[in-house]
């Protein structure tokens, strides 16, 4: 019996800091929100931690661009019982045409479920040269991470996909909209003559932003692939400008919870133009 007693001990003091963790986050939303965004990066680590040594496997099997494809689907197998976040997806059939370049709007660090969900076989990830250097240098090395350049083609010609977020950094607010897009990607899809696959996630205000953290499903759309045969580096700037219209019409499509807030700012638009021609009109006394 002392046996079976000196077994669960150690569980035992492991479970401390998970009730510890729960109790504070039953205290306010505030706490609830540091919480499970602590618990959201620990299983990140561990997730990529443990991955570690399948990278290895991956790379000396000659399958390193399946990798990104096997941990994405780790951590949303997590995520999803851990945070209780589902993905829903419409047009996932688009992502079975290979190679292409894979555009996705980018939201917070949440969106890393949204890969998790998504990231087909024989894709890779689009990095900065600089991340190279840091601890996850080697990880990204090893997963076929292409640390593109306007020129870096290797990965299409290798017939291997390539997922980015355009935009270049985190874009979250009340209201559904996009920054601007950055052209490295699209010069690598011309430069390749390979396809450009929009894919459009759901602003998720509602379920994720300070100091809110909840549970839910996140809507995601693929959109068709857009060819790139044909077109040169000149077509570049107008390509960028198509796309992002295609994907910001998508994303208010899909974004039922946040239309409302543009909604109410054209409705005082108006009011304040019928305002203004009230008040011009009126003649003098």
């Amino acid at each position: 019996m002392s046996f079976i007693v000196s077994l669960f001990k150690p569980l035992a003091y492991l479970s401390l800091p998970v009730l510890f963790l729960r109790s504070i986050s039953n205290t306010s939303p505030v706490a609830r929100y540091y919480v499970k965004a602590f618990a959201y990066a620990g299983t990140l680590a561990t997730v990529a931690s443990g991955c570690f040594f399948a990278a290895i496997g991956f790379s000396l099997t000659g399958k390193k661009y399946d990798l990104n494809n096997f941990v994405a689907r780790v951590f949303y197998t997590a995520a999803n019982n851990f945070f209780n976040l589902e993905v829903e997806v419409e047009g996932e059939e688009y992502l079975d045409q290979r190679p292409a370049v894979l555009m996705c709007n980018h939201q917070s660090m949440v969106d890393i479920v949204i890969v998790g969900r998504l990231m087909p076989k024989q894709t890779t990830m689009v990095s900065k040269d600089s991340l190279k250097y840091t601890p996850l240098g080697p990880f990204m090395i090893m997963s076929g991470s292409v640390f593109v350049n306007r020129g870096n083609n290797a990965a299409a010609k290798n017939k291997i996909s390539t997922w980015m977020f355009p935009e270049g950094t985190r874009h979250l607010s009340k209201e559904s909209n996009m920054l601007p897009l950055k052209k490295g990607g699209f010069h690598l899809a011309v430069s390749a003559g390979i396809p450009i696959i929009p894919i459009v996630v759901e602003n998720y205000w509602h379920l994720y932003h300070q100091g809110v953290f909840n549970e839910g499903k996140i809507r995601v759309k693929v959109l068709p692939p857009i060819p790139t045969v044909g077109l040169t580096g000149k077509d570049v700037g107008e390509l960028a400008v198509r796309v992002r219209e295609q994907m910001v019409s998508t994303l208010h499509e899909i974004s039922t919870h946040a239309p409302q807030v543009e909604v109410e700012r054209q409705g005082r638009r108006r009011r304040r133009k019928t305002r203004v021609m009230v008040l011009v009109g009126k003649p003098d006394n």
